[in-house]
């Protein structure tokens, strides 16, 4: 080798060195950098992820997670129910008093028959109205606090604390979630039944879905939960005793939902239950705006929608029947003798049947149009014939129903569990049809939850007669 080409030699290997060494310390510089950054995303990550995982530890837990979801609830319905008597006796006022009086006034101004602005003013509107001021207020509390607890991502925890309950009564594990979708509505939850892929463990989730409390029914269970077992209680504590009752009602469902599936999974539709894995999602900050928007708009106003569509018709047929007589009685006050010795037999009464055989269109009209019965069958001069009027709030309603109408503490706690063990509404049935084209367990699905209704208030009403 010549000196020239030992020269370049050594040149090149010196480049190829220093290259070599530029490239190394470039590389380690760049894994050092992205190392510390790594360093610092994780130990954030780990530390937002160390804070879910207590909040799981205690949320999931099986010592404190059915006890802190309960007092969640009872929370929830007593905001709901401590925060809905006052707007609900302005709106009343307004609605009832103001313009049902300026209505009357306009028809007696145009000299209209008796019978029309009957049907109209006294049948269809007040029944609307009377909808719109119960209902309104306390789905206006009562949902944004729901959805508040879905947005932050508490309502899958429950749903993970349900799963090992349905896995022993033989149901599937999803069935907690389709369960979470009833409260809402029930024929949304029968159509969430489709992420179950057993035919049987849907069939099971499908059958006893009407054992979620849906929209139309909390309304009920607050009224009445507040106006006759809450009075049974000191006034500083009766809407916390309010609350404690339409959260056992809702327990008393999920125990029904889980005895029921265990009855069906052992008889009728054997067999092993399914697993499933479920991620529970992360946490969220509430967004209030977002929460406000989502529960207002796309649950209170249409739960009320829907409620007013129902009503409307609904009180045009009560004061119908309320007025036109049979021989010296209406067919209102015969249908209401002919269910009477059943109903009180059951520790209900014939008004309170005949309300749910014309609320099978929604549940949401059951109330209004108990109220309205039972003002038609009053002999007293503050009900007009098929008239509900000068109803303001829950005493005057309370006053209504007990002196009116006669109810007692079993009355009231009978209804309760009957707003919770009866048909589905026509919704709902109708939805079972299409989801599953059978004859035979659309009518299971709509019998079996009356059949249980009636055993209970009837088991109920003996154990009072019995006792006390």
């Amino acid at each position: 080798m010549t000196n020239s080409e030992a020269i370049l030699d050594n040149a090149a290997r010196l480049r190829g060195e220093v290259g070599g060494n530029l490239h190394d310390r470039l590389t380690e510089a760049i894994y050092s950098d992205a190392g510390a950054i790594a360093g610092r995303a994780v130990s954030a990550g780990e530390q937002t992820g160390n804070l879910e995982q207590k909040f799981d530890r205690i949320l999931t837990s099986r010592l404190w997670g059915f006890p802190l979801m309960i007092l969640l609830l009872t929370g929830v319905f007593w905001l709901t129910i401590a925060g809905a008597n006052i707007p609900s006796a302005m709106l009343g006022e307004l609605l009832q008093g103001t313009v049902y009086n300026a209505l009357h006034g306009v028809a007696a101004a145009l000299n209209a028959p008796w019978w029309l602005s009957g049907f109209w003013i006294d049948g269809v509107y007040l029944a609307t109205a009377w909808v719109v001021s119960v209902m309104l207020p306390p789905m206006a509390i009562f949902f944004p606090l729901f959805t508040l607890l879905e947005d932050l991502g508490y309502l899958p925890r429950v749903a993970f604390n349900l799963d090992r309950l349905f896995k022993r009564a033989g149901a599937h594990g999803k069935q907690a979630l389709t369960m979470m979708m009833g409260y809402g509505c029930n024929a949304a939850g029968v159509v969430s039944t489709r992420i179950i892929d057993s035919p049987r463990e849907r069939m099971i989730a499908i059958v006893t879905n009407n054992f979620a409390i849906c929209n139309g029914r909390w309304g009920t269970l607050i009224l009445i939960g507040a106006i006759f077992v809450g009075a049974t209680a000191p006034p500083f504590m009766a809407s916390f005793i309010a609350a404690t009752s339409v959260v056992a009602i809702a327990i008393l469902g999920v125990i029904f939902t889980l005895l029921v599936s265990a009855f069906l999974s052992k008889t009728w539709l054997k067999g092993e239950a399914s697993s499933f894995s479920l991620e529970l999602p992360p946490y969220r900050p509430p967004q209030i705006w977002q929460t406000l928007y989502k529960s207002i708009i796309d649950r209170t106003l249409i739960v009320l929608k829907r409620a007013v569509i129902m009503a409307a018709p609904a009180g045009a047929v009560i004061w119908l029947i309320s007025n036109i007589n049979i021989g010296e009685a209406s067919i209102a006050t015969h249908l209401i003798s002919f269910l009477n010795p059943f109903g009180l037999l059951i520790g209900l009464n014939g008004v309170i049947l005949l309300a749910y055989i014309v609320a099978i269109p929604a549940n949401e009209i059951v109330i209004p149009t108990i109220l309205m019965l039972t003002l038609n069958l009053s002999k007293s001069g503050l009900a007009q014939t098929g008239v509900m009027s000068g109803i303001d709030d829950d005493m005057q309603i309370q006053e209504v129903l007990t002196g009116m109408g006669g109810w007692t503490l079993l009355t009231g706690i009978n209804l309760l569990l009957f707003s919770l063990l009866h048909n589905p509404c026509s919704t709902t049935i109708w939805t079972i049809w299409q989801e599953t084209r059978s004859l035979k367990w659309t009518t299971i699905s709509t019998i079996l939850p009356v059949v249980l209704g009636i055993a209970v208030c009837l088991l109920t009403a003996t154990a009072a007669r019995l006792f006390f």
